[in-house]
């Protein structure tokens, strides 16, 4: 199936795969060649692109949309990173500034749990996060 991964600024991934996981806001969902239509809001997660080739495009996913149809998986964020293209030192930094942030912050959590994605990614650590649903 044909899969594009879109922000505002560029085409992150376009290319062929055999199925693609993604964090939706009810929870994780594969997708496979001829999976019916579908249509979802991303929240902060890790979207795995399973290359048709062999091998795996990990990517962090600061929300956006997810769309299924005539065999291709259309993913479209404003903020996207590639595994190979994350700077750990900056997001390091970051989870840094928000560690000690109350736990009411929502800001701070938002902050805090995009960083760990981020590092996460950057070091091959996905789909690790108890508590993940599944469809």
């Amino acid at each position: 199936m044909q899969v594009e991964l879109v922000s505002p600024e560029r085409i992150l991934y376009s290319g062929e795969a055999d199925m693609v996981i993604a964090r939706t806001t009810e929870g994780d969902i594969a997708f496979l060649p001829g999976h019916a239509p579908f249509i979802g809001s991303l929240g902060v997660g890790p979207v795995s692109i399973h290359l048709a080739g062999g091998g795996v495009q990990n990517v962090a996913v600061h929300g956006g949309f997810v769309e299924v149809s005539g065999g291709s998986v259309t993913i479209l964020s404003d903020v996207a990173e590639l595994s190979d293209q994350i700077d750990v030192a900056r997001a390091e930094a970051a989870l840094a500034r928000v560690a000690s942030a109350s736990a009411e912050d929502e800001e701070a959590g938002l902050a805090r749990a995009r960083a760990q994605l981020r590092l996460d990614i950057a070091r091959g650590v996905v789909g690790s996060k108890a508590g993940a649903g599944s469809h």
